[in-house]
């Protein structure tokens, strides 16, 4: 993502001052992980920047239309994101983090008083975009015989598939060497030892 530049002046001079930030972003796209995305409208951003006192709290929300590709049947999928926007941004750096705290929870205002609040929107981004990208929630997936798409179609190689499968597992069971047993000699020795 493009650097998203403000440059702090007298709207946030002041401890408790806000500046409220809306604009849209003409990003294209983004990965995660083996997964690329596309934003065929772009982002649409609306933040509160504020004045903490040691630093710079954006906190907003981000809105995407967002297009990728089905784990299952490898169509597009189109899915909407409205996530949340939090970065902070101190003017120093610490001397000592708390015990809850870590470098990835703030940012460092340049020193030419700027900040770059792209990162805290990728990061809503990621934030909201799903682990298992699905076209739609009962997407059937691909065939794993003839790759038939089964959304459109139903090539029977499932029904096939499900057979053998259950011919399997009854083979595997620990009572399979029981279905070849003649029992029936044994039930007439019985009756004869009762007599």
């Amino acid at each position: 993502m493009e650097p998203l530049i403000f440059s702090l002046d007298e709207r946030l001079a002041n401890p408790g001052d806000t500046w409220s930030v809306t604009g849209h972003l003409d990003e294209s796209g983004y990965e995660l992980g083996d997964h690329e995305f596309t934003l065929p409208e772009g982002i649409d951003y609306d933040v509160v920047l504020t004045n903490a006192g040691e630093g710079i709290l954006a906190t907003g929300l981000l809105r995407a239309h967002v297009v990728g590709t089905c784990d299952r049947c490898l169509e597009d999928a189109a899915f909407d994101i409205a996530g949340e926007v939090d970065g902070y941004y101190l003017f120093e750096e610490p001397e000592q983090l708390g015990e809850d705290e870590d470098e990835a929870d703030y940012e460092l205002v340049a020193p030419d008083r700027t900040i770059d609040l792209s990162g805290a929107l990728i990061a809503a981004l990621v934030m909201e975009t799903p682990f298992v990208v699905l076209c739609r929630e009962d997407c059937a997936g691909l065939c794993p015989v003839c790759g038939a798409n089964l959304n459109e179609e139903d090539c029977g190689h499932a029904a096939q598939l499900e057979d053998r499968r259950e011919q399997e597992r009854l083979e595997a069971s620990p009572f399979a060497a029981l279905a070849g047993l003649d029992l029936s000699g044994a039930a007439h020795e019985g009756d004869s030892a009762t007599e």
